[in-house]
């Protein structure tokens, strides 16, 4: 691939693999760095994304796809779609990660032993994946069963609305009855007729809350896909004629960090040493607030077996200020902690939204100019979905998620909607997501790639520090100067290149068929 105006000459070529690739993010990065980069993806619009990219891909579930594949790559990354490790004020989130706790664990008292046999950790591997297919497929027969039910609860309440009417109801107290259905133990109706069909609508009700508690019982299928990185590792460090990966990056939402504790003990029992770190990306030059959570792990063939050599690795260095919401971001002295890089005697200050679409009007000189403007975000604050967070242009954005297209843009300090331009354009939300502002966007729900993609950015920094941890602080300054330029004068390539699937494998660089 050559997308870009002058090709760095990396340190170490890396071939990096990408499981749950989206449509790029970490890719570009790796691309700008002068890595070679090969995707797995199952979503048709982030493949299509991928593919006018120039980004080499295979399209499929991850699980239809196995380590011993690809004998020849020599990094791991990925991001596996977060579990519902956030869901509150009902447990389910505490379930599916002591869930998720609990199969790491089995394959880390297997894996671990001083002479482990491969077949037995296979074996454990088996039944853990046929205990999730198990319950993949009762979790369907259960969603079929809760979609009949509230189906019938549809009708039932539509029957319920035509009988109030037909008693003389007004329009608006049919609808605070209505409203009501949600706790029908304190209506009370005199009309037999109305009170039998009340009772139906809420053994209806009572029904589809037991098919939800039977839905977190047995989990999300999930589980699987954010297990499967881990199965990876195993697979190359433990099965015979593999050899290690020689790193392995992996990252998602901060709920997700109690996982990535869990893989950091079983990679250290394979030889790895770990690091796992929160990362704030306004911190490194996103001009947007995120926060995700990263696993970087380097093999080690010097490290004792089965020392659990977690959170030795360094943390990735930071190189701008974090947003505080309604203070200046200024800049101050690095103390020299490990976390801070010797740039400079400062850090940057962190960007704001109408620095970074300044920079990508030079580049993309189709993208609006707009006056002075506020974002107003889709989301509700405080618990309250009336009060819409609000974040002016000469900040950093707000988490750019798949809703990105709904926020609107107002003049500063007004609700009055911009006359043109009123929302951000495709290209522009990738560009608060750090992609280049001629990254060809395709499919149907963009949005949705955009809020789910790695800032390249962000990935710029990671995959640096975890590949090349012998740089001197000058050459990691020079060599990151030339990286975001590099990113920002990113072009597509000429042609699509053609999305693989299995029979792709055979002649592929990675594959050694």
């Amino acid at each position: 691939m050559s997308h870009i105006e002058g090709e760095l000459s990396s340190p170490a070529r890396f071939r990096i693999l990408d499981l749950f690739a989206g449509p790029g993010g970490l890719d570009v990065a790796a691309d700008v760095l002068g890595h070679q980069i090969t995707g797995i993806e199952w979503d048709a619009g982030a493949c299509a994304t991928r593919s006018v990219a120039g980004m080499d891909t295979f399209r499929g579930d991850v699980r239809q796809y196995r380590a011993a594949f690809f004998p020849h790559a020599q990094v791991l990354t990925g991001g596996p779609p977060c579990q519902t490790f956030t869901v509150a004020g009902h447990g389910a989130g505490r379930r599916a990660l002591d869930q998720v706790v609990r199969y790491i664990d089995q394959l880390h008292k297997v894996v671990r032993r001083e002479n482990p046999d491969w077949m037995e950790i296979f074996r454990t591997w088996r039944k853990i994946t046929e205990e999730l297919r198990r319950k993949e497929i009762e979790a369907k027969e259960v969603r079929a069963a809760k979609r009949e039910v509230e189906e019938l609860r549809t009708t039932k309440r539509k029957a319920l609305r035509t009988r109030l009417e037909q008693l003389g109801h007004s329009t608006n107290e049919v609808k605070s009855l209505l409203k009501q259905l949600k706790t029908p133990q304190i209506l009370d109706f005199s009309d037999a007729e109305l009170k039998g069909m009340l009772k139906e609508f809420s053994d209806l009700s009572e029904e589809i809350k037991k098919l939800r508690l039977q839905l977190e019982e047995l989990g999300d299928e999930r589980t699987g896909l954010v297990l499967q990185p881990l199965w990876w590792v195993i697979e190359r460090s433990r099965r015979p004629g593999l050899v290690p990966y020689e790193a392995v990056v992996l990252e998602q939402v901060p709920a997700v960090m109690p996982v990535w504790k869990e893989y950091a003990k079983v990679l250290a029992s394979l030889g790895y040493r770990t690091g796992r770190q929160l990362m704030h990306t306004e911190e490194f030059g996103v001009p947007q607030t995120r926060r995700r959570a990263v696993l970087m792990a380097r093999f080690d063939p010097t490290a004792a077996p089965n020392t659990l050599a977690t959170d030795l690795l360094p943390k990735a260095p930071t190189t701008h200020e974090r947003y505080r919401p309604g203070g200046l971001s200024v800049q101050s002295p690095k103390t020299g902690h490990a976390d801070t890089l010797p740039l400079g005697d400062v850090k940057d200050s962190c960007v704001s939204m109408e620095n970074a679409l300044e920079v990508a009007r030079g580049i993309k000189t189709d993208l609006p100019a707009r006056p002075a403007f506020t974002v107003v975000s889709n989301y509700g604050t405080g618990g309250d979905p009336e009060a819409r967070g609000r974040r002016d242009h000469d900040v950093p954005s707000a988490t750019i998620t798949g809703k990105v297209s709904r926020n609107r843009l107002v003049h500063k300090g007004t609700d009055d909607d911009l006359a043109e331009f009123d929302r951000f354009t495709h290209a522009e939300a990738g560009v608060l997501q750090t992609f280049p502002a001629r990254y060809p966007w395709q499919g149907n729900d963009v949005p949705q790639q955009i809020g789910n993609a790695v800032p390249p950015r962000l990935a710029l920094h990671v995959l640096r520090h975890v590949l090349e941890p012998e740089l001197s602080p000058d050459e990691i300054k020079d060599r990151m100067k030339r990286a975001v330029e590099n990113l920002l004068a990113w072009k597509r390539p000429a042609e699509p290149v053609e999305i693989r699937r299995h029979r792709g494998l055979k002649g592929h660089p990675l594959t050694g068929m």
